[in-house]
């Protein structure tokens, strides 16, 4: 396995930027990604990486799906978490018998993971570095982050030990962890958060230090900690983000000290927007809001939680990826005005 490449599939924000450290640092890897202009220039003049933390090209071997061969031990998954279902689809016939696929995205990918490959077939992996996909081989390295793997069933496997020793080549204080779901679950507070700051063209810390805004998030952050909560999740921070402050019967002022703190974490980097704005301000395609944030709704109605305020966000978040609704600050405000309202009532 040794002289086996690592296969990332998607070489976008997270798989690209992973794959051209692992490369400089002389580990085998071989991108697979189905933009067949990106693919040309990472494996030929290279893979730019912009940014604060660290500017450089490598080049990275790469192809189309169409012109892959043979099977792999070791593949990395980082499309979009709407592009899951088919790209495993297309990965599994490159999956070796004794191999493994691990999840390098956002949300609960490892679900649909486990269930088209098997369970012990998948190893779980929380990102939290910023990253932005600018054009064909080329890269925003906005800020560093938390970067955390470990095993579904929360054993310390020989696998997972050498996945951290290879993470670390790219983040030094990646974390080996037995429990991937509690650090997956705690990113999705923010994560829906963030789908929110997209509802305007404001930057994500503009739109987290703005007190007429705090509702939203207080909202969202509690919703997911009560699906979380009642589905007996024991949810892990990052940082100085600590999601068990949105459990349910927590006191709002840690809340809100850590709303102040996500101000000033996203201020902090060149990252200024949320790869969800990015989707549709620039890029005008479909974000992952069904897939991402939407499935919190669907687990907290096998638990008996409502979760009106994700309803609403996916709803808009829809509006806007239709063209029904602008990004705008009345975007915003029918989620401000439903999450004020609400909390005026409890």
């Amino acid at each position: 396995m040794s002289g086996e490449p690592i296969l990332i599939w998607g070489a976008g924000a997270i798989g690209g930027t992973l794959g051209a450290y692992w490369v400089r640092a002389g580990v085998p890897v071989l991108m697979v990604d189905i933009v067949p202009e990106h693919v040309e220039a990472c494996r030929t003049s290279g893979l730019t990486i912009t940014g604060p933390v660290e500017e450089f090209r490598q080049v990275v071997p790469a192809v189309t799906p169409g012109e892959l061969t043979g099977t792999y031990s070791r593949i990395v998954l980082a499309v979009k978490a709407g592009a899951t279902e088919t790209a495993l689809a297309a990965l599994k016939p490159h999956l070796a018998a004794d191999g493994f696929v691990l999840s390098a995205q956002n949300g609960l990918n490892e679900i649909t993971i486990a269930q088209a490959v098997g369970a012990e077939r998948t190893m779980g992996c929380f990102v939290n570095f910023g990253a932005d996909w600018h054009g064909p081989g080329e890269i925003l390295y906005g800020n560093r982050g938390a970067v955390v793997v470990g095993e579904l069933n929360g054993v310390e496997t020989p696998r997972a030990c050498e996945m951290h020793r290879l993470l670390a080549l790219f983040e030094p204080d990646a974390i080996l962890t037995d429990n991937i779901y509690g650090y997956l679950w705690g990113k999705l507070a923010y994560g829906a958060m963030l789908f929110g700051t997209a509802l305007t063209n404001d930057s994500m810390s503009a739109n987290f230090a703005d007190p007429e805004r705090l509702p939203v998030w207080l909202a969202l952050g509690r919703e997911v900690g009560a699906v979380a909560a009642a589905r007996g999740v024991k949810s892990l921070g990052f940082g100085g983000f600590d999601p068990n402050v949105f459990a349910p019967g927590a006191p709002e002022g840690p809340q809100i000290e850590t709303i102040a703190w996500l101000a000033d974490y996203t201020s902090k980097t060149a990252k200024t927007h949320s790869g969800i704005w990015r989707d549709l301000a620039v890029r005008k395609r479909k974000t992952e809001g069904g897939p991402q944030i939407g499935i919190i709704s669907t687990l907290g109605r096998e638990v008996g939680v409502a979760t009106p305020a994700l309803e609403t966000l996916v709803a808009l978040i829809r509006d806007i990826e239709d063209g029904h609704r602008p990004m705008s600050s009345d975007t915003l405000k029918v989620l401000i005005d439903q999450c004020r309202s609400a909390s005026t009532a409890a």
